[in-house]
């Protein structure tokens, strides 16, 4: 992707995480709660290291999955230095969130798999879904908001957000 065109969407980007009309998405019934947390760094779009009750934690945001940036057998995909900023801005270092867990602990790798939420209620995997910077990833048994997230998912795509309008479609 030519520099101008990513620095052009990290400033939309950058717009579009202050823009809220219906405020922030919420969800009635959370789940078990994993703990209160802060950000420490963001690794990529989906994973993020937070200090849970003293330690480091690695979290993968379950129900999404944003372009990779990070695999090295692989170059980094479409979109995903975007989404990448994307979740950097939600969710920068120092953030309070908080960790709602689904029915599985762990993913094969340790991570801790999470919704997140921020204090002030911002659903952050939904967040990603809604402004296109993320594609559904729906592994059972953990699928509390399978349905929420894909509804989120195909409005951005229907409307060319993030990389459904930066991406070429996949064949």
């Amino acid at each position: 992707m030519p520099h101008f065109r990513t620095a052009g969407a990290v400033a939309s980007l950058v717009f579009l995480a202050g823009c809220r009309s219906t405020g922030p998405p919420r969800v009635a019934a959370p789940g078990p709660s994993a703990g209160d947390a802060v950000v420490e760094h963001v690794v990529d779009g989906d994973t993020v290291d937070l200090d849970l009750d003293g330690r480091e934690e690695r979290v993968r945001l379950i129900g999404i999955d944003t372009p990779e940036t990070k695999d090295q057998d692989s170059p980094v995909e479409c979109y995903g230095p975007e989404a990448t900023a994307l979740t950097e801005i939600l969710i920068p270092p120092g953030t309070s969130v908080r960790l709602e867990r689904d029915v599985e602990a762990r993913d094969d790798y340790g991570r801790l798999l999470a919704y997140v939420h921020r204090s002030d209620g911002l659903f952050v995997n939904l967040e990603l879904a809604r402004q296109g910077a993320a594609t559904v990833l729906s592994i059972r048994p953990n699928t509390a908001y399978a349905g929420t997230i894909a509804d989120a998912v195909d409005e951005a795509r229907r409307a060319g957000r993030g990389l459904w309008g930066a991406c070429p479609a996949p064949s």
